[in-house]
C-alpha cells in the first residue's frame, strides 16, 4: 500500500486483549506504526502493548475522543492515512486492507465498517447498540442524505481530511461527530460490512454498565443536536 498508515487504538484497561490486537494489526503488513493510547489506565495495557510492538502514547485525561485525538497528534507525520479500531479484540484487524484501500486509491474520503451489516458473533453487540446505530443512521440520512447503519469505531480517513473536519468532541460522541461532519462536508463516504467478535477481555465502558450506557447515550444525543444545529453542509 503506497500511502503510509498509522493505526490508532484508544485503550482503557485492556491488558488482556491488547497484545493480540497489536500483533494482528502488525501481521497484516499494512501499518507503518501501531499507536496504542493509554487513556489513564490502571493495569498493564501499556506494558503489554509495547512488548507486542506498539508505540504507546499516554493520555491520562479520560475520554474516548480525547484518546483518539492524542493518537492523531502523536501519529508519525509521514502517515497519510489514519485507521482507528478498538483495543478490546472485537474488531478484526485482518480486514483493515478493505477499510483502507478505497481511501488509499483516492476513490473514497472516509470509509467506515458496519458491524450491523456484517457477520457478528452472538453477544458481540447488544440490542441498544444495534438500535442506536440504526437510529443515528436514519437521522443522518434524513439530514444529509448519507446512509450509515452503525457508529463502528473501525474506520479510515486521510489525516489532512480529518484535520479539516475540526473535531471537537472529546468523549463518547467522537465517532458520531466524525460521521456527521463528513456527511455535512459532502465527503465521499463508504460503509462496508465487517465481521465483529465478542471482546476478549475487560469490561465495556459503554455497554458494560448501566451508568456507562447512560453517559455514552447522553453524550451521543448532545453531540448529534450540537452538530445538527450547525452550519449547512458544504464542501471542504
Amino acid at each position: 500500500m503506497s500511502s503510509p498508515v498509522s493505526v490508532i487504538i484508544p485503550c482503557l484497561n485492556e491488558e488482556e486483549p491488547i497484545a493480540d490486537v497489536v500483533r494482528e494489526c502488525l501481521a497484516t503488513g499494512i501499518p507503518k506504526e501501531v499507536l496504542v493510547v493509554d487513556n489513564g489506565g490502571t493495569d498493564r495495557t501499556a506494558e503489554r502493548a509495547r512488548a507486542a510492538g506498539a508505540r504507546v502514547v499516554s493520555q491520562p485525561a479520560r475520554g474516548y475522543g480525547r484518546a483518539c485525538a492524542a493518537g492523531v497528534a502523536a501519529a508519525d507525520p509521514a502517515c497519510e492515512i489514519l485507521l482507528f479500531l478498538d483495543g478490546d479484540g472485537s474488531d478484526v484487524p485482518a480486514l483493515m486492507g478493505q477499510i483502507i484501500a478505497p481511501v488509499a486509491d483516492g476513490t473514497q474520503d472516509f470509509v467506515i465498517g458496519s458491524r450491523t451489516r456484517g457477520e457478528r458473533e452472538p453477544g458481540s453487540m447488544n440490542a441498544q447498540q444495534i438500535f442506536a446505530g440504526h437510529l443515528a443512521g436514519f437521522l443522518m440520512r434524513a439530514l444529509y442524505g448519507v446512509k450509515y447503519t452503525d457508529m463502528c469505531p473501525f474506520r479510515a480517513i486521510r489525516r489532512d481530511t480529518l484535520a479539516r473536519l475540526g473535531m471537537e468532541e472529546m468523549t463518547y460522541g467522537w465517532n458520531l461527530e466524525m460521521q456527521m461532519k463528513a456527511a455535512k462536508a459532502r465527503l465521499r463516504v463508504l460503509e462496508i460490512p465487517v465481521a465483529h467478535r465478542c471482546r476478549t477481555g475487560g469490561v465495556s465502558k459503554v455497554s458494560g454498565t448501566l451508568r456507562g450506557t447512560f453517559v455514552a447515550g447522553w453524550k451521543i444525543v448532545t453531540t448529534f443536536l450540537r452538530i445538527a444545529r450547525g452550519a449547512k453542509p458544504g464542501k471542504l
